[in-house]
């Protein structure tokens, strides 16, 4: 038989107080009444139809197949229905409001950051010595190696020595500036000359440089990340005053600290 556990929303706030979460719930919870401010001021609303395909997806996203699932997820999170409208219509309204701010925003953008957007296919191997990165170097420019007999050899992850030291498909500011200079700058497919930094020499086999286009995706998290940037200024804007019950709102002010 299982022990019953009592809990009360004084301790789920002193538990948010003592994890530092505060700032960040705060911080949620500021962004929120922005994205319902900004929608009030547009007149951007949500219709039933979108509520009802908005949560039939999130349901489908969680697995909640059957009515009783459901209803067990919505205990679990301490949710009634009219909570879960809520939840749903604040994801509706984010999204709304993002394209209402930002899609006419998106081309120009994407084509004033182009180079932001270009990426590389490489394969990478990291070594201690420069002196024999620059002598495998020379080994693959003459044909007496290949990228891959180097990986095989040099590579100590298993996956990545599987792969032959291929490290994906990556933007420009997924690479350290010295490492993306020389990637941008190659004509593949080819090996560039060592790179030494602080986390080794980097012998790099350049696969591909890929140009940009504006796909569905692309366009969508551009929409996305100059919404998050906006909404961030906007916080930082803010004088934000909470309002905890007196206890819990025993504020340390900068002289304690000091006196302490």
């Amino acid at each position: 038989m299982k022990k019953t556990l009592s809990i009360s929303s004084e301790e789920v706030i002193h538990h948010l107080k003592m994890s530092c979460q505060i700032p960040q719930v705060v911080e949620e919870i500021t962004i929120q009444k922005i994205i319902v401010d900004t929608a009030n001021s547009a007149g951007i609303t949500v219709t039933e139809d979108e509520l009802q395909q908005e949560g039939d997806r999130l349901r489908f996203a969680k697995k909640l197949v059957k009515a009783a699932d459901t209803w067990a997820w919505l205990k679990a999170h301490h949710l009634n229905l009219d909570e879960f409208e809520q939840l749903v219509r604040n994801k509706i309204l984010s999204e709304k409001v993002a394209h209402h701010l930002f899609a006419d925003k998106v081309e120009s953008f994407f084509y004033q950051n182009r180079l932001d957007f270009i990426t590389a296919a490489t394969y990478q191997v990291i070594l201690d010595d420069y002196d024999l990165a620059l002598e495998l170097f020379y080994a693959v420019q003459e044909d007496e190696l290949t990228f891959p007999e180097i990986a095989r050899e040099y590579v100590p992850d298993s996956q990545l020595r599987l792969s032959g030291g291929y490290r994906g498909i990556q933007k420009r500011t997924d690479f350290r500036p010295e490492i993306a200079a020389a990637i941008f700058a190659a004509t593949p497919p080819e090996i560039i000359k060592p790179i030494a930094t602080s986390k080794g020499v980097y012998l790099i086999w350049v696969e591909e440089i890929i140009q940009p286009e504006l796909t569905e995706d692309l366009h969508k998290q551009i929409v996305t990340d100059l919404f998050d940037s906006w909404l961030q200024q906007q916080v930082q804007q803010m004088e934000i005053i909470t309002s905890f019950d007196s206890k819990l709102d025993n504020q340390v002010t900068e002289d304690s600290l000091i006196q302490a």
